[in-house]
């Protein structure tokens, strides 16, 4: 039996994948791609014109994913309730299938992606989803924590290097942490962190 249509497509995107990981995505080339796929040029052409429109694939199903996490959240309430359950989502959609591949992909090939309009949609949707997570809360600080906590779920994959650490006890850490970001969004620190006021009443302190 023939293979799907769309079968084909996802063999090609991850065999893409598996290449720009390796070689750097720059260094790869469509040939190389379609030998490694054993199809033709003429073949690889019928699904993808360029390694952008490949590159573009991988964006279109983060930004479909990223898109309805923003959604949900404008539904809901502007509490630390919703803010916990958005960024479980959003790492949710992280830590599923072949999205850690990509992950490395986009982190091991920034400076390609910039140049890209793909790479472009990627920055302004991760900017709405940090908005979603601190809506309620303008403050540059609440901005900055929201941003850091999407940030935290990405470098999960990176930045923590313990040898035989599993997936689910990587998503629990990077959830900790976004954790103890996202709980001092909408919070009122003016009632905790100022000095009390002295009692004008009281006497002078002995200090002698």
């Amino acid at each position: 039996m023939r293979e799907s249509t769309g079968g084909t497509r996802e063999r090609i995107k991850a065999v893409a994948l598996e290449l720009f990981t390796e070689q750097g995505y720059e260094k790869t080339s469509l040939r190389e791609i379609a030998e490694r796929l054993n199809v033709t040029k003429a073949a690889l052409y019928y699904h993808f014109k360029s390694k952008d429109d490949i590159v573009a694939s991988f964006v279109e199903d983060r930004l479909e994913g990223m898109d309805a996490l923003i959604a949900w959240a404008a539904t809901q309430p502007a509490t630390l309730a919703t803010r916990r359950e958005l960024i479980s989502r959003y790492a949710d959609t992280m830590f599923d299938g072949t999205q850690p591949s990509v992950m490395r992909f986009f982190e091991q090939n920034q400076t390609a992606l910039k140049s890209l309009s793909a790479g472009q949609q990627m920055r302004g949707r991760m900017l709405e989803l940090a908005d979603a997570l601190c809506r309620g809360d303008d403050s540059p600080a609440a901005q900055l924590r929201a941003a850091l906590s999407l940030f935290a779920v990405h470098t999960s994959w990176f930045a923590v290097r313990a040898p035989h650490i599993s997936d689910d006890e990587r998503r629990k850490l990077a959830l900790e942490v976004a954790d103890e970001l996202l709980a001092a969004i909408g919070s009122e620190p003016a009632e905790h962190n100022e000095p009390a006021e002295p009692d004008r009443g009281a006497g002078p302190t002995n200090l002698g």
